[in-house]
Protein backbone atom coordinates (compact mmCIF):
# COMPACT_ATOMS: atom_id res chain seq x y z
CA UNK A 1 0.00 0.00 0.00
CA UNK A 2 1.27 3.51 -0.63
CA UNK A 3 0.18 6.87 0.16
CA UNK A 4 0.60 10.11 -0.99
CA UNK A 5 0.27 13.39 0.73
CA UNK A 6 -0.34 16.72 -0.73
CA UNK A 7 1.58 19.62 0.59
CA UNK A 8 1.06 22.98 0.49
CA UNK A 9 3.78 25.77 0.77
CA UNK A 10 2.41 28.57 3.01
CA UNK A 11 4.31 31.34 4.30
CA UNK A 12 5.03 31.10 8.50
CA UNK A 13 2.41 32.41 10.73
CA UNK A 14 4.79 34.84 11.76
CA UNK A 15 5.22 36.58 8.51
CA UNK A 16 4.27 39.98 8.02
CA UNK A 17 2.09 40.12 4.68
CA UNK A 18 2.56 42.95 2.55
CA UNK A 19 0.87 43.65 -1.05
CA UNK A 20 2.41 45.01 -4.16
CA UNK A 21 1.50 48.51 -5.01
CA UNK A 22 -2.43 48.39 -6.61
CA UNK A 23 -3.30 45.71 -3.59
CA UNK A 24 -3.20 43.22 -6.36
CA UNK A 25 -0.97 40.64 -5.50
CA UNK A 26 0.87 39.33 -2.25
CA UNK A 27 4.91 40.55 -1.73
CA UNK A 28 6.64 37.48 -1.24
CA UNK A 29 10.05 38.82 -0.92
CA UNK A 30 11.41 38.22 2.61
CA UNK A 31 8.56 36.01 3.16
CA UNK A 32 9.89 32.56 5.08
CA UNK A 33 7.99 29.28 3.46
CA UNK A 34 7.16 26.26 5.43
CA UNK A 35 4.86 23.17 4.61
CA UNK A 36 1.27 23.94 5.26
CA UNK A 37 0.40 22.97 9.04
CA UNK A 38 -2.43 20.45 8.47
CA UNK A 39 -0.44 18.83 5.41
CA UNK A 40 2.70 18.27 8.12
CA UNK A 41 0.50 16.51 10.41
CA UNK A 42 -1.02 14.53 7.09
CA UNK A 43 2.48 13.66 6.44
CA UNK A 44 3.69 12.72 10.03
CA UNK A 45 0.65 10.21 10.29
CA UNK A 46 1.64 8.50 7.11
CA UNK A 47 4.96 7.96 8.48
CA UNK A 48 4.02 6.59 11.38
CA UNK A 49 1.85 4.35 9.43
CA UNK A 50 4.82 3.37 7.27
CA UNK A 51 7.01 2.71 10.33
CA UNK A 52 4.69 0.47 11.49
CA UNK A 53 5.05 -3.25 9.56
CA UNK A 54 1.41 -4.27 10.39
CA UNK A 55 -0.04 -1.33 8.47
CA UNK A 56 1.49 -2.56 4.90
CA UNK A 57 2.22 0.70 4.00
CA UNK A 58 5.45 0.49 1.70
CA UNK A 59 6.17 4.13 0.21
CA UNK A 60 5.01 7.76 1.31
CA UNK A 61 5.28 10.36 -1.21
CA UNK A 62 4.34 13.84 -1.32
CA UNK A 63 2.66 16.13 -4.09
CA UNK A 64 2.93 19.55 -4.95
CA UNK A 65 1.48 21.74 -7.44
CA UNK A 66 3.95 25.26 -7.66
CA UNK A 67 7.10 26.36 -9.42
CA UNK A 68 10.64 25.30 -8.55
CA UNK A 69 11.40 28.15 -6.38
CA UNK A 70 8.93 25.73 -3.97
CA UNK A 71 11.29 22.71 -3.90
CA UNK A 72 13.15 23.83 -0.83
CA UNK A 73 9.74 23.32 1.04
CA UNK A 74 9.28 19.76 -0.96
CA UNK A 75 12.87 18.75 0.40
CA UNK A 76 11.81 19.65 3.75
CA UNK A 77 8.80 17.07 3.32
CA UNK A 78 11.55 14.62 2.14
CA UNK A 79 13.80 15.30 5.50
CA UNK A 80 11.23 14.63 7.66
CA UNK A 81 10.68 11.29 6.25
CA UNK A 82 9.09 10.51 2.87
CA UNK A 83 10.50 8.33 0.26
CA UNK A 84 9.84 10.67 -3.09
CA UNK A 85 7.78 13.73 -4.63
CA UNK A 86 6.06 14.86 -7.35
CA UNK A 87 6.13 18.68 -8.26
CA UNK A 88 3.94 19.83 -10.97
CA UNK A 89 5.60 22.79 -12.74
CA UNK A 90 2.63 25.45 -12.67
CA UNK A 91 1.47 28.09 -10.48
CA UNK A 92 -1.62 26.76 -8.63
CA UNK A 93 -3.91 29.81 -9.43
CA UNK A 94 -6.96 28.77 -7.42
CA UNK A 95 -8.32 25.16 -6.19
CA UNK A 96 -9.72 23.66 -9.00
CA UNK A 97 -6.66 24.25 -11.36
CA UNK A 98 -4.86 22.90 -8.56
CA UNK A 99 -7.19 20.27 -7.88
CA UNK A 100 -6.93 18.94 -11.76
CA UNK A 101 -3.64 19.37 -11.45
CA UNK A 102 -2.55 17.11 -8.15
CA UNK A 103 -5.42 14.94 -9.75
CA UNK A 104 -3.95 14.42 -13.04
CA UNK A 105 -0.59 13.54 -11.52
CA UNK A 106 -1.74 11.30 -8.84
CA UNK A 107 -3.63 9.58 -11.82
CA UNK A 108 -0.12 8.72 -13.45
CA UNK A 109 1.11 7.29 -10.73
CA UNK A 110 -1.19 5.49 -9.00
CA UNK A 111 -1.34 5.47 -5.36
CA UNK A 112 -4.15 3.81 -2.48
CA UNK A 113 -4.29 6.59 -0.04
CA UNK A 114 -4.79 10.62 -0.99
CA UNK A 115 -4.26 12.67 2.58
CA UNK A 116 -4.88 16.27 2.15
CA UNK A 117 -4.85 18.51 5.18
CA UNK A 118 -8.14 20.24 5.06
CA UNK A 119 -7.05 23.59 3.81
CA UNK A 120 -4.12 25.64 3.84
CA UNK A 121 -3.48 28.79 6.34
CA UNK A 122 -2.97 31.56 3.51
CA UNK A 123 -6.12 31.15 2.05
CA UNK A 124 -8.67 28.62 3.63
CA UNK A 125 -10.44 27.56 0.89
CA UNK A 126 -11.05 23.93 1.83
CA UNK A 127 -12.07 22.87 -1.80
CA UNK A 128 -8.97 20.96 -3.14
CA UNK A 129 -9.28 17.84 -1.42
CA UNK A 130 -13.15 17.23 -2.46
CA UNK A 131 -11.96 18.92 -5.94
CA UNK A 132 -9.28 15.89 -6.27
CA UNK A 133 -11.55 13.02 -5.35
CA UNK A 134 -14.22 14.15 -8.07
CA UNK A 135 -11.32 14.67 -10.76
CA UNK A 136 -10.21 10.95 -9.60
CA UNK A 137 -13.94 9.53 -9.47
CA UNK A 138 -13.15 7.92 -6.50
CA UNK A 139 -14.37 8.32 -3.18
CA UNK A 140 -13.83 10.83 0.09
CA UNK A 141 -13.75 11.11 3.58
CA UNK A 142 -13.88 14.54 5.12
CA UNK A 143 -13.26 15.67 9.10
CA UNK A 144 -10.70 12.62 9.56
CA UNK A 145 -9.11 13.00 12.76
CA UNK A 146 -7.48 9.34 12.90
CA UNK A 147 -6.33 6.72 10.53
CA UNK A 148 -5.31 3.33 11.03
CA UNK A 149 -4.95 0.36 8.90
CA UNK A 150 -6.61 -2.96 9.88
CA UNK A 151 -6.18 -6.12 8.16
CA UNK A 152 -5.36 -3.98 4.90
CA UNK A 153 -8.36 -2.03 5.40
CA UNK A 154 -8.10 1.59 5.97
CA UNK A 155 -9.99 3.05 9.62
CA UNK A 156 -10.77 6.46 9.53
CA UNK A 157 -12.08 8.50 12.88
CA UNK A 158 -14.34 11.50 12.23
CA UNK A 159 -15.21 13.75 14.22
CA UNK A 160 -18.95 14.30 14.05
CA UNK A 161 -21.48 16.08 16.76
CA UNK A 162 -21.77 14.79 19.86
CA UNK A 163 -19.48 12.20 19.60
CA UNK A 164 -16.66 9.89 16.83
CA UNK A 165 -17.46 8.36 13.82
CA UNK A 166 -15.38 5.36 12.43
CA UNK A 167 -15.35 4.77 8.88
CA UNK A 168 -13.97 1.95 6.50
CA UNK A 169 -13.55 3.04 3.07
CA UNK A 170 -12.14 0.83 0.01
CA UNK A 171 -9.17 1.78 -1.66
CA UNK A 172 -7.89 4.14 -3.60
CA UNK A 173 -9.56 6.80 -1.52
CA UNK A 174 -8.81 10.74 -0.74
CA UNK A 175 -9.05 11.21 3.09
CA UNK A 176 -9.29 15.20 4.37
CA UNK A 177 -7.30 15.27 7.75
CA UNK A 178 -8.00 17.95 10.36
CA UNK A 179 -6.82 18.63 13.50
CA UNK A 180 -5.91 15.08 15.69
CA UNK A 181 -4.08 13.26 12.83
CA UNK A 182 -1.12 13.23 14.49
CA UNK A 183 -0.12 14.76 18.34
CA UNK A 184 2.96 16.47 16.64
CA UNK A 185 4.86 17.23 13.57
CA UNK A 186 7.39 15.05 12.65
CA UNK A 187 11.15 17.11 13.39
CA UNK A 188 13.73 16.65 10.45
CA UNK A 189 16.55 14.68 12.07
CA UNK A 190 20.17 15.87 10.85
CA UNK A 191 20.56 12.01 8.87
CA UNK A 192 16.91 13.14 7.25
CA UNK A 193 17.98 16.52 5.97
CA UNK A 194 21.55 15.08 4.57
CA UNK A 195 19.56 12.36 2.70
CA UNK A 196 16.83 14.38 1.73
CA UNK A 197 19.46 16.25 -0.74
CA UNK A 198 19.49 13.29 -2.96
CA UNK A 199 15.92 12.07 -2.58
CA UNK A 200 14.23 12.16 -6.14
CA UNK A 201 11.50 14.60 -6.68
CA UNK A 202 9.40 14.15 -10.12
CA UNK A 203 8.51 16.71 -12.37
CA UNK A 204 5.38 16.98 -14.05
CA UNK A 205 4.21 19.55 -16.37
CA UNK A 206 1.27 20.84 -16.04
CA UNK A 207 -2.43 19.16 -17.77
CA UNK A 208 -4.72 21.42 -19.43
CA UNK A 209 -7.17 22.89 -16.73
CA UNK A 210 -9.14 26.28 -16.62
CA UNK A 211 -8.89 28.52 -13.32
CA UNK A 212 -12.41 29.01 -12.37
CA UNK A 213 -12.11 31.96 -10.30
CA UNK A 214 -9.45 34.72 -9.97
CA UNK A 215 -8.52 37.25 -7.29
CA UNK A 216 -9.27 40.47 -7.87
CA UNK A 217 -7.81 42.26 -5.18
CA UNK A 218 -6.73 42.21 -1.69
CA UNK A 219 -7.92 44.67 1.77
CA UNK A 220 -6.24 44.25 4.71
CA UNK A 221 -8.76 45.01 7.83
CA UNK A 222 -9.49 47.78 9.14
CA UNK A 223 -7.43 49.11 12.26
CA UNK A 224 -8.91 48.53 15.59
CA UNK A 225 -10.26 51.91 17.50
CA UNK A 226 -8.71 53.15 20.36
CA UNK A 227 -9.08 51.41 23.80
CA UNK A 228 -11.41 53.34 25.59
CA UNK A 229 -11.23 53.09 29.73
CA UNK A 230 -14.50 53.84 31.49
CA UNK A 231 -14.22 54.71 35.57
CA UNK A 232 -15.51 51.84 37.47
CA UNK A 233 -17.83 54.40 39.31
CA UNK A 234 -19.65 55.02 35.70
CA UNK A 235 -21.36 51.85 34.84
CA UNK A 236 -24.37 54.01 33.08
CA UNK A 237 -20.98 55.51 30.53
CA UNK A 238 -20.27 51.45 29.88
CA UNK A 239 -23.81 50.26 29.41
CA UNK A 240 -24.52 53.27 26.74
CA UNK A 241 -21.42 52.33 24.97
CA UNK A 242 -21.69 48.93 24.82
CA UNK A 243 -25.18 49.90 23.20
CA UNK A 244 -24.82 52.70 20.86
CA UNK A 245 -21.23 52.94 19.83
CA UNK A 246 -20.48 48.79 20.21
CA UNK A 247 -23.76 47.73 19.05
CA UNK A 248 -23.52 44.74 21.50
CA UNK A 249 -25.88 44.92 24.15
Amino acid sequence: MNIVVCISNVPDTTTRIKFSEGNASIDISGIQWVINPWDELSLTRALELRDDPASGVKKVTVVHAGPAASEPTIRKALAIGADDAIRINCNPSDAYYTAGQIAAAIGKEGFDVIICGIESSDFNGSAVGGMISEFLGIPSVSSVSGLTIENGVPVLTREIDGGRESVKVPVPFVAIVQKGIAKEPRIASMRGIMTARTKPIKVHEPVDCDSLTEIAGFEKPVPRAACKFIDADDPARLIELLQNEAKVI
